[in-house]
């Protein structure tokens, strides 16, 4: 039995230690490709565990030398204040309870989109940790109300967000964008469905300093709503490298394929 945990310990520590290799990886990629750019928008696939670890990476990797990074995240902007305070204190079991309690982390799997795991509570306590060594970093979601359930109204309001918040960065600062691979678009494509947005968030920032990722994989699953949420694999892909496109009807000026996706740990109540 001894040996049985042994083998299983090991296991799980050499899957994440490549996890955390691979995140480092592309992380390194994004930075090559993207340069100096000021705005960062990174089209994910939803409910993933390597995700956050990337996006964790490239914070850390991004804030290192002193310099500012703004992380937004698509998350509603009424959960602002308490991020806000999560961050500034030190992560003690009653600051983890009023955050983790907040109604939007609090939903049913039939509910879930994907943008609440335990792998992004984790990702926000990870950054939480970096700010308390002395590194600058914020954190604040973007996500507006949208009682009218219009997908154009939202990326719009949400894209006034993300303009707001990228005119108060400073000269210097960094500010990364996590979305949805369609929101990060720059252009709607030819072959969308007719529910579709006609202009994607990512679309409306063009004047800025952007730079459109988008994060897919050679294989693994994801958690997504199309009529259900449920874990949705990911077509297999053959192994590529990054793929750079810079025409102007162009969708991202950034591809890459990551090894694997899998599906993170969801926040049930």
């Amino acid at each position: 039995m001894h040996t049985i945990f042994r083998w299983t310990t090991a296991l799980i520590l050499a899957l994440g230690m490549a996890v955390s290799a691979h995140a480092d990886d592309t992380a390194a990629q994004i930075r090559r490709y993207a340069s100096d750019h000021r705005m960062l928008v990174l089209g994910e696939f939803h409910g993933t565990r390597e995700t956050p670890l990337l996006v964790r990476q490239l914070v850390d990797d991004y804030s290192r030398d002193g310099s500012p990074v703004l992380l937004a995240l698509e998350l509603p902007r009424g959960e602002n204040p308490t991020l806000r305070d999560y961050l500034a204190f030190d992560g003690g079991a009653q600051a983890r309870e009023r955050l983790h309690g907040r109604a939007f982390w609090t939903v049913h799997d039939d509910q879930h989109d994907g943008r609440r795991s335990r792998d992004m509570l984790a990702l926000i306590e990870d950054l939480r940790a970096l700010k308390a060594q002395g590194r600058v970093i914020d954190v604040v979601g973007y996500d507006v109300d949208n009682n009218d359930g219009s997908n154009q109204v939202r990326d719009d309001r949400m894209a006034a967000e993300l303009r707001r918040l990228y005119r108060r960065v400073p000269d210097g600062a960094r500010m990364l964008v996590l979305t949805g691979n369609v929101h990060a678009m720059l252009q709607r494509p030819a072959y969308a469905p007719p529910e579709m947005q006609k202009r994607p968030m990512a679309s409306l920032l063009r004047d800025l300093d952007i730079y459109s990722v988008r994060l897919g994989a050679l294989r693994g699953h994801a958690w997504g709503c199309a009529g259900t949420c449920m874990a949705r694999s990911i077509p297999e892909q053959v192994a590529r490298g990054p793929r750079v496109d810079t025409y102007v009807g162009r969708q991202y000026d950034l591809w890459l394929w990551m090894p694997e996706l899998s599906v993170g740990t969801l926040v049930n109540p």
